[in-house]
């Protein structure tokens, strides 16, 4: 399990719990947005991050009852069952952040009742998916995954980081119309860590963030913006 840090607290990343956020290094995308270049890139080794980890966790029963479990992205990870086994043999509630290109590991934790949240990134539109992912993709392995979801009986969630140079209006009323009717899809403001992937990404304006979301809401109601 390559793990390369933990937050200890967030009121943020699973809905309605006390949470801690373990970052998991690796993954098979190359988003030119992406924030966290260096979990994608070169994650390094740190022995004794699971076992410090669960320590943590032991010592928290009662006080946290969520773990959410993010990368890079964790599904790469090939003993991610057992540590959630562990996870939940302590008494939390796992969330699981995904970006859909491996419905098949996703199926399965999802059979085995390991995870009981799932946030995955719909990186853009069927049309522009290739540009935001930065490699060639397969969209009907995300259509899968979004699939499958929708079938989990858990909740979930959609989500979308919306980049000026990357997105364009005519992306968010595809993915309005193909995501619609979900109960659950934020777009999200772009924030530029100063470790991205590409250059030349910027965040849309607050009114334009406004207009991707009255284009999402023809197709999803419940649509909301988030971080702004």
């Amino acid at each position: 399990m390559n793990i390369q840090g933990f937050q200890k607290l967030t009121l943020l990343d699973f809905p309605g719990r006390t949470a801690c956020t373990v970052f998991t290094g690796g993954c098979n995308l190359r988003c030119p947005f992406c924030h966290n270049a260096g979990l994608v890139r070169t994650p390094l080794e740190h022995p004794n991050a699971r076992e410090e980890v669960l320590a943590y966790l032991s010592k928290r029963q009662g006080i946290l009852d969520g773990v959410c479990v993010t990368g890079g992205e964790p599904l790469l990870q090939p003993d991610l069952a057992d540590f959630l086994r562990e996870v939940r043999s302590l008494g939390y509630r796992v969330k699981l952040d995904t970006n859909g290109s491996l419905p098949d590991r996703l199926e399965a934790l999802l059979a085995q009742g390991l995870v009981d949240y799932v946030a995955m990134d719909v990186k853009s539109s069927p049309a522009g998916y290739e540009a935001a992912v930065g490699t060639e993709v397969d969209v009907a392995v995300y259509d899968r995954s979004i699939r499958i979801l929708r079938d989990s009986g858990i909740p979930y969630e959609f989500r979308t980081t919306a980049v000026k140079g990357i997105h364009t209006p005519a992306d968010f009323a595809a993915i309005g119309e193909w995501l619609a009717g979900e109960p659950a899809y934020f777009i999200q403001k772009f924030v530029d860590s100063g470790q991205l992937l590409g250059e030349g990404y910027a965040a849309f304006s607050y009114e334009e963030m406004e207009h991707l979301l009255a284009l999402v809401r023809e197709h999803i109601p419940a649509a909301q913006l988030r971080g702004q």
